[in-house]
């Protein structure tokens, strides 16, 4: 798929604490009926939403958005009762132009794509597994300590952009580290990201303050 062919305007997903990058799936369980109503709207037309994060959580309040959000392709759906079951994969990661007033239940924006124009393509970073022992030894820490199942052995069967996405996605970082994240422009980026991040919950967490 091509820049070109993405949609300008689209329905947003705002979810809390939650990112997608391009070329990573996840699934989601839809129930809220404006978003069962985004959903169905969407599978009539490209199949595509943006998924993005909120910046507050005020009840009875419309949350201001964060302005990198990523686009996500409905790969798979099941319909369970009324509710929605879908696999989406990122497509691409956009940015805010401006909200669009509508009548629908959900939210729509006009965005861009000119910060991220080599998301749709699939490279080879320079990067080896070898590179992220010390990030790997402290995530498996971290997400121990939190009490977080990742399934390693799996992980690093996958190639190293799926690996460093998949583990900045499940993390137990808060809302505005994982954003950093998601604006990250290249893996190499990300991964010093969840480098730095990391060294802050080392400091904070792991009762290691003490120098000997």
């Amino acid at each position: 798929m091509k820049k070109e062919d993405l949609p300008k305007t689209i329905p947003v997903f705002p979810l809390s604490n939650f990112i997608i990058f391009p070329n990573t799936s996840v699934p989601l369980n839809i129930f809220e009926p404006r978003y069962v109503e985004m959903i169905k709207d969407s599978m009539k037309t490209n199949k595509m939403i943006g998924l993005i994060q909120p910046k507050n959580h005020k009840k009875n309040s419309i949350p201001e958005l964060y302005e990198v959000g990523c686009l996500g392709e409905i790969s798979n759906l099941k319909d369970i009762n009324g509710s929605y079951l879908i696999e989406i994969s990122g497509l691409s990661r956009f940015n805010i132009v401006n909200e669009v007033k509508n009548n629908k239940l959900y939210r729509e924006c006009e965005i861009n794509y000119d910060g991220f124009k080599t998301d749709l393509n699939i490279s080879n970073e320079e990067l080896k597994f070898t590179d992220l022992e010390l990030i790997f030894k402290d995530l498996k820490s971290l997400f121990k300590k939190k009490g977080y199942v990742i399934n390693w052995k799996s992980l690093e069967k996958q190639n190293i952009d799926e690996t460093i996405n998949a583990l900045a996605m499940a993390s137990p970082f808060s809302l505005e580290e994982k954003q950093i994240l998601l604006e990250s422009q290249n893996l190499e980026i990300r991964k010093d990201k969840i480098a730095e991040i990391l060294n802050t919950y080392n400091y904070d967490n792991f009762d290691n303050i003490t120098i000997q």
